[in-house]
């Protein structure tokens, strides 16, 4: 647990970056009802959509931290990564558009992410998901909170649910691998909600709509996972990789390449533990 000192060390950075991240949502959401300007972007070989929303929102954020925090070093989606950032103690890890398919389609599913990582571990977290207004915050060792329009703020709480078949599963929108449903088969999982992107299905974790998500690809990035990992963790919960590993910040390697377990930490190691037979028989190892 934190001192008091500790926490409000953190208070301007959970500030600015909350007002950073309801600024994006805002440009996001002018650009939601026009027509969209779809481009394909390449990390690696992974290959994604990218809109003018992400970018708006993007050079709004990076600007804004630039300017409240000069000395820190910045990991955002949308900005080139050098490895100027691997030498500063303080980096903030960006997604400014979280579930871009999500705003192509029209469905609502997309946040902004913003969290802080200090000498690895993330410190200061916000997810904002602009259209319904919703805004999760977390600082290392303060819980996290989540703010609704009009309502005072909660704290949140993952459920108590143990028994792996009756969890319910955050799941992706996206086509389903078959390889994900032999995992769904093997948990016995008889429950699922089925949203777009990070921020959002851990959400649904904090708020005890869902009590475990699992992520078997090597695709998601550091900026994909920091700001959800603290709001989950304060929440209660635990986030991983496949193997029970913790993720890494700020680290040249972008990608989270041995996937993803969220859980609400109740059964998270059984959770793992499950998990390994199906791995070894997919001949996926830890990278």
């Amino acid at each position: 647990m934190r001192t008091d000192l500790e926490l409000k060390k953190y208070e301007r950075e959970l500030e600015v970056a909350l007002n950073l991240a309801r600024a994006a949502g805002s440009a996001i959401l002018a650009e939601y009802e026009k027509p969209l300007r779809v481009e394909q972007k390449s990390h690696d070989d992974d290959v994604e959509p990218v809109t003018q929303a992400d970018r708006i929102a993007n050079e709004l954020i990076v600007n804004g931290l630039k300017r409240e925090f000069p000395a820190d070093g910045i990991l955002a989606e949308e900005s080139v990564d050098t490895e100027r950032r691997l030498r500063k103690s303080r980096v903030w890890m960006v997604d400014p558009l979280d579930g871009t398919n999500g705003f192509i389609d029209g469905n609502g599913d997309f946040a902004v992410q913003i969290g802080l990582v200090e000498n690895g571990e993330c410190v200061v977290a916000a997810v904002y998901l602009p259209l319904t207004r919703v805004l999760y915050r977390a600082i290392a060792g303060d819980g996290t909170w989540i703010e609704r329009p009009q309502r005072a703020p909660e704290r949140a709480h993952v459920s108590d649910r143990n028994t792996l078949a009756m969890m319910c599963l955050a799941a992706s929108r996206s086509h389903r691998s078959p390889r994900m449903n032999t995992v769904v088969q093997q948990f016995g999982f008889k429950q699922e909600m089925q949203r777009g992107s990070v921020g959002i299905k851990v959400g649904l974790l904090v708020e005890q709509q869902c009590d475990v998500y699992i992520h078997l690809s090597p695709r998601t990035k550091q900026w994909d996972t920091c700001a959800p990992q603290l709001i989950l963790t304060e929440a209660g919960g635990r986030l991983t990789d496949l193997f029970g590993r913790p993720l890494n910040y700020n680290v040249p390697d972008v990608n989270n390449r041995n996937g993803l377990v969220a859980s609400n930490g109740k059964s998270h190691d059984l959770i793992i533990e499950t998990l390994a037979p199906l791995l070894a028989e997919f001949g996926r190892k830890p990278a």
